[in-house]
């Protein structure tokens, strides 16, 4: 079945052209560079994975709740429309929810994938070109995986959203090396980092918990890349070069931070979209979920040397300046402890299902040998009575 086949809404033309800038770069100095990036590149060589083998694809999943997603975190939750609604409706809703979110994270894994591929050929050091080149090849990993559970999982996709698009269109357009950096691996890359761990850490539901964790053990990483790159650069830039990629972090945030409200989702269910905007607007749930989505970005921010009064008078005005002081550090590593763990524990019980297996099969030859032993002794004796 064609992916068209399955949009909610019509998603427009089949592509998405954006017109190319800037230089490709090479670098002829192959014997030298940044012993931590050359670490972080022999890391992304090491955690390669498959998305066919390492996750169970055959856990089922209920396409009317596929998060476990509770009444209070729907947006028309205890408003008359939600009232009306049925638990078919209601199930329905979940769904699309569910699709619109998990399509937007399919979106941008691809843009992350066109994002990495433009880093390899224009930045210049070819230590970040090497490392680069893994990260195109995880967020290639990502897509598949993510386009899978929408199509088998859930059945239906939603078509990119305006401000992501939006947010990807000026990264992509800019003729400076250092923007697919900061616009992917700063903004969009932080930005899906704290939505994963949100939902990995409140699904109850083990598929989409295995995906998210595997997914964000790779995304650590590649916000490590990001820190590390911008960090060596923007030492090196004036205030006015400075400025100039403030304001772009602003109205970067801005995008993202009205990218979700999901209010394609109620305009599909019959809410008008100036109705939708105000519920997302006044969700306590959406709010405390948005406000969380900045808690990987303005410690990264901060670290790579943007904080300029401008920038820090922007997230004090969306409430997330204090997270300025969040250990990144921390985070990362948390990110990768979980999937470790989840690997352990699944393999674990696997290892636990094969000794049960073992000694049934053990079991199972022992009876059989008894009836075995038993016939024969059952035989000897008869051709011994008949003897006589």
């Amino acid at each position: 079945m064609s992916t068209y086949d399955l949009y909610a809404k019509d998603p427009g033309a089949p592509l998405w052209q954006v017109p190319a800038t800037g230089a490709a770069r090479f670098s002829w100095e192959y014997d030298e560079g940044r012993e931590r990036l050359l670490a972080l590149y022999q890391k992304g060589k090491d955690k390669q994975w498959d998305g066919r083998k390492r996750i169970a694809w055959d856990l089922e999943v209920d396409p009317y709740d596929p998060l476990g997603t509770p009444d209070e975190a729907m947006s028309i939750y205890g408003t008359p429309h939600w009232a009306k609604m049925n638990d078919r409706d209601k199930g329905e809703l979940r769904k699309h929810f569910a699709s619109w979110q998990f399509s937007q994270f399919l979106h941008g894994e691809q843009g992350a994938m066109v994002c990495a591929a433009r880093i390899v050929e224009s930045v210049p050091d070819l230590d970040a070109k090497l490392y680069s080149a893994t990260q195109t090849m995880d967020e290639a990993r990502h897509a598949e995986i993510y386009g899978r559970f929408l199509h088998e999982k859930i059945g239906m996709l939603y078509p990119v959203n305006d401000n992501l698009q939006s947010l990807l269109g000026d990264t992509l357009r800019d003729s400076r090396w250092d923007m697919p950096y900061l616009g992917m691996q700063v903004l969009i890359e932080g930005l899906a980092l704290a939505a994963f761990g949100m939902i990995r850490d409140t699904t109850d539901k083990p598929l989409p918990k295995q995906i998210l964790a595997y997914v964000m053990q790779d995304e650590a990483r590649h916000v490590a890349f990001g820190r590390m790159a911008l960090r060596d650069y923007y030492k090196q830039l004036s205030d006015a070069e400075l400025r100039e990629r403030e304001e772009f972090v602003i109205e970067g945030c801005y995008l993202m931070r009205d990218r979700l409200r999901g209010v394609e989702v109620l305009e599909n269910f019959g809410i008008p979209k100036a109705e939708a905007e105000e519920y997302s607007e006044r969700s306590e749930y959406l709010a405390l979920f948005r406000r969380l989505l900045f808690s990987r970005i303005v410690p990264c921010v901060k670290d790579i040397g943007l904080w300029g009064e401008r920038l820090q008078q922007a997230y004090v005005d969306m409430g997330v300046f204090e997270m300025g002081d969040s250990n990144l550090d921390l985070l990362m590593a948390q990110d990768e402890e979980l999937a470790e763990k989840l690997d352990a524990d699944r393999f674990a019980a696997e290892e636990q299902e094969r000794v049960a297996e073992v000694e049934q099969a053990i079991r199972a030859g022992e009876v059989a040998g008894e009836e075995a032993g038993d016939e024969a002794q059952a035989e000897a004796q008869a051709e011994a009575q008949a003897e006589a």
